[in-house]
């Protein structure tokens, strides 16, 4: 038991000193660059992130559509859910979400075919036909 105690210390403080060891370089990478270290540690430092700064509102509309559609007694709504057994709803809404951000129809039809693949025990044109018809009713 002590052993262990001692390992997890040492665990704990081998942590520790990779985290100093990291904001050290931070800090001497900033005294070094000035405000260009941001370009070292931010992956999209000249992106549109400002420009898109309030897309997540915009996502949580989306996303509150797709749960209120995969509730209503719409005819692809109860295929769906008839399909889906008892796995959770939220789950399904999640990554049709995630599906509807695709910008080309061909590759947001593939997606959603495929999550629908995951989740359901049926035939490929089965699928490809719900998977357009659930998309033609979320856009």
């Amino acid at each position: 038991m002590v052993n262990q105690q001692e390992m997890n210390s040492i665990t704990q403080v081998d942590e520790f000193a990779e985290i100093l060891a990291a904001a050290r370089r931070m800090q001497q990478d900033w005294l070094e660059y000035g405000l260009n270290f941001v370009h070292l540690y931010v992956e999209d430092v000249e992106g549109d992130w400002l420009e898109t700064w309030g897309d997540d509102e915009i996502s949580n509309s989306l996303f509150d559509a797709i749960k209120e559609f995969l509730v209503s007694n719409d005819d692809v709504a109860v295929k769906i859910r008839y399909h889906l057994g008892d796995k959770p709803l939220f789950d399904l809404a999640v990554n049709l979400e995630e599906c509807l951000r695709i910008s080309r129809e061909d590759e947001r039809t593939s997606a959603v075919r495929d999550i629908l693949a995951d989740n359901f025990d049926i035939y490929d044109t089965d699928l490809l036909d719900l998977a357009t018809s659930l998309l033609d009713k979320l856009l």
